[in-house]
C-alpha cells in the first residue's frame, strides 16, 4: 500500500488504551513510525497506570495519558484537548473508545476494525483501516497497522530505557516474577519455592520481584515464605526493573507483562503459559519472532524465549481458567510440574554463560 501523505514533520498519536504488557506490545509500531518520519512528534494515548512502560522509549515525544475508569466529563474534557491536534491518529484497537479518540484527534485517521456492523460502520469514519483477523499476535497486527500506513517494518520492542539500581545483587542472580495479574494465571506457591531452591543449588542468587499492591504483597509474602530469595517487590520503578532484567542470568515468570519486558530486554527468559493462548500473546523475542509459536507444547524456544505449557487436551483455552473467571484456579497451571520448568531453565541458563 502507497505510504499515507502527511506533512513533513507530522504530529502522530497512537492509542492504546489496554493493560501494560499489550501497551508494551505496541512499540514495534511506535518504531516503525519513527523510522518513517524521523523529524514527526509522535505522542502515545495510554492508561495513566500503564504510562510508565512507555517511560524513556526514545520513538516517544509525550506520553498523554487517562484514567482507566474515566467520568464522561474526563473524557469530553480530553477529547476538547486533542481535538484535531495531529495529523495522524491511530487506534491500535477496535474498541469504540479508542476509535472515537482517533477520530476526534487526527486529520487523518487509522485504526483496526472488527467484521460486525459496528466495525464496517467504524469504517467511514477513518482514512484507512485494518480488519481484525483472528488468531493473529498482537505485534504482527501492529505491524500489519504498518503495513496499512505504507512503512516499513521495525520489528523490536523497545523496552524502557534501562536503569542500574544499587539493590541488585552481585554476582550472578535469577529473576523470578510469582505474581500474575489474576489468579487464573498463576503457578503454585510450592513450584516455585522448589525452583527457587534450586536456582540457589546453581550458584544463582534469587531475586523475586513485583507490584506495590497490599494484596500482590501478600500474596508473595506467602509464595516466599522461609525461602532465601531477595524480595525486591514494590521497591523498583520501571527502568530500574529493565536494567535488573537485562543482566539476569534467567528470568522465570507467567504470562504477565514483566515476562514480556524480559523478553525484549534480551535476558534468558523462561514463561510459565497456562490458558493463554501464545500464537496470540506469546513473548516477542529481542530479536524477533522468526517463527510462530506452537498452541500447545511441552518446551519450545524462540531466541532467548522458552516457553513452558502443561499441554492438556484443551490447553489454550483461552478462557479465565477452568471456572471462567478471573479468580478462577487453571488445572493446566496447578498440576505444572517443577521438573519441566527447570528442565527449560537450564536450557536458558547454558546459552548464557
Amino acid at each position: 500500500m502507497a505510504r499515507i501523505d502527511l506533512p513533513l514533520r507530522p504530529r502522530i498519536l497512537v492509542i492504546a488504551l489496554r493493560r501494560l504488557g499489550d501497551v508494551l506490545l505496541t512499540t514495534p509500531l511506535i518504531a516503525s513510525l519513527r523510522r518513517a518520519w524521523p523529524d514527526a512528534v509522535i505522542d502515545a494515548l495510554v492508561f495513566a497506570d500503564t504510562a510508565g512502560i512507555l517511560n524513556g522509549n526514545p520513538d516517544i515525544n509525550t506520553i498523554v495519558t487517562m484514567p482507566a475508569r474515566r467520568t464522561v466529563p474526563q473524557s469530553l474534557a480530553l477529547a476538547a484537548k486533542l481535538w484535531r491536534g495531529y495529523d495522524l491518529a491511530i487506534s491500535t484497537q477496535a474498541g469504540d473508545r479508542p476509535t472515537f479518540f482517533a477520530f476526534v484527534a487526527g486529520r487523518r485517521r487509522v485504526a483496526l476494525v472488527d467484521q460486525t456492523f459496528n466495525g464496517r460502520a467504524k469504517q467511514r469514519l477513518l482514512d484507512r483501516s485494518l480488519v481484525y483477523v483472528p488468531g493473529v499476535h498482537r505485534v504482527e497486527e501492529m505491524l500489519r497497522l504498518a503495513d496499512v500506513l505504507g512503512i516499513d517494518r521495525v520489528s523490536r520492542l523497545v523496552a524502557p530505557r534501562p536503569r542500574d539500581s544499587d539493590v541488585a545483587p552481585s554476582g550472578d542472580y535469577a529473576v523470578i516474577h510469582a505474581a500474575p495479574m489474576f489468579r487464573y494465571k498463576q503457578w503454585t506457591a510450592a513450584g516455585w519455592r522448589e525452583l527457587a531452591a534450586a536456582l540457589v543449588a546453581r550458584g544463582l542468587t534469587v531475586v523475586a520481584t513485583g507490584g506495590p499492591s497490599p494484596t500482590e504483597h501478600a500474596y508473595l509474602d506467602a509464595v516466599w515464605h522461609g525461602t532465601a530469595v531477595a524480595r525486591l517487590d514494590g521497591k523498583l520503578d520501571w527502568a530500574q526493573l529493565s536494567g535488573l532484567l537485562a543482566k539476569a542470568r534467567v528470568y522465570v515468570g507467567p504470562d504477565t507483562s514483566v515476562t514480556h519486558l524480559a523478553a525484549a530486554s534480551g535476558a534468558p527468559t523462561v514463561a510459565l503459559y497456562g490458558p493463554t493462548d501464545p500464537r496470540l500473546w506469546g513473548p516477542f523475542p529481542a530479536g524477533g519472532l522468526d517463527s510462530v509459536w506452537a498452541a500447545a507444547a511441552r518446551i519450545q524456544q524462540r531466541g532467548n524465549v522458552w516457553l513452558v505449557q502443561n499441554a492438556f487436551p484443551c490447553t489454550p483455552c483461552q478462557l479465565e481458567g477452568c471456572e471462567r473467571r478471573l479468580e478462577s484456579y487453571s488445572a493446566c497451571l496447578d498440576e505444572l510440574p517443577s521438573a519441566q520448568v527447570l528442565e527449560a531453565v537450564d536450557q536458558a541458563l547454558r546459552s548464557k554463560r
